[in-house]
């Protein structure tokens, strides 16, 4: 999860501004929305593994 959230900050600030089309900010903003938690269940699934 921590690598989900630095490599779309990462993306956020290194991407040239003027060049981005608002199609791409839109399809990053869904995906930050989603993709974490979608993966959330499989995370703790894992961790929960760990933990027996």
């Amino acid at each position: 999860v921590l690598s989900l959230f630095v490599s779309t900050i990462m993306f956020a600030y290194l991407k040239p501004h003027s060049n981005a089309s608002p199609l791409l900010k839109l399809l990053m903003s869904v995906l930050y929305s989603v993709v974490p938690p979608a993966l959330n269940p499989l995370i703790y699934s894992l961790r929960n593994e760990d933990l027996k």
